[in-house]
């Protein structure tokens, strides 16, 4: 191994450790509590050392979100896996309402909280993209088969995603209070919502 592979292997090495450590910190202390300054001391290097791979808090969280979105689509490819169009469509809702009320703190990073986003207007945002296509491609195979009232898979694929996306949020910041029902209650509540949106939108 030459010195420029070894250099690029301990660089990947060292932002493994800091988003790792930055991925625990903001899953365990929340977002206020997880600092450059903190994430050092976590991980027994300086604040300076940090900087050199990221330049703010921004977009290192920009990094742990896509980490985020990782385990999700890694979660639809698992959980999501049927050949059948409209079964796979079932799949990746029940699997999409899983994940948020399993990890809302992860939830929040990904589709809540703006601070990640500040880094996504000066790049492009491509951290949600293969989560987003996997769905698309579904809605896209069932508007083929004609299993799906609409004939536009964007807004198709547009409109499923915010139907279970505003419910996850409505429970994630605690509006589903409101119900007045436990936790086990209010899910399995936005599990039968979405499932009557389906059968709504089937052709």
């Amino acid at each position: 191994m030459g010195i420029s592979d070894r250099k690029e292997r301990e660089k990947q090495e060292m932002k493994r450790l800091i988003i790792d450590a930055s991925m625990r910190m903001f899953l365990e202390e929340g977002y206020e509590k997880t600092s450059i300054r903190n994430i050092a001391d976590k991980i027994e290097y300086s604040p300076g050392t940090i900087y050199l791979y990221y330049k703010d808090k921004d977009e290192l969280l920009h990094e742990v979100q896509k980490e985020a979105f990782d385990r999700l689509h890694q979660n639809l490819l698992e959980k999501a896996p049927s050949k059948s169009p409209w079964k796979r469509l079932e799949q990746i809702t029940t699997a999409y309402l899983e994940f948020g009320h399993a990890q809302p703190d992860l939830y929040d990073l990904m589709f809540i909280i703006r601070a990640p986003m500040n880094k996504a207007e000066e790049s492009g945002w491509k951290n949600g993209k293969a989560c987003f296509s996997y769905l698309l491609d579904c809605v896209q195979e069932c508007i083929d088969k004609k299993l799906l009232r609409f004939s536009d898979p964007g807004i198709a694929a547009l409109s499923i995603w915010s139907m279970c996306h505003g419910l996850v949020s409505l429970n994630v910041r605690c509006r589903m209070k409101v119900m007045e029902q436990d936790e086990a209650a209010v899910i399995k509540m936005i599990a039968l919502a979405v499932q009557e949106y389906l059968r709504f939108i089937k052709a």
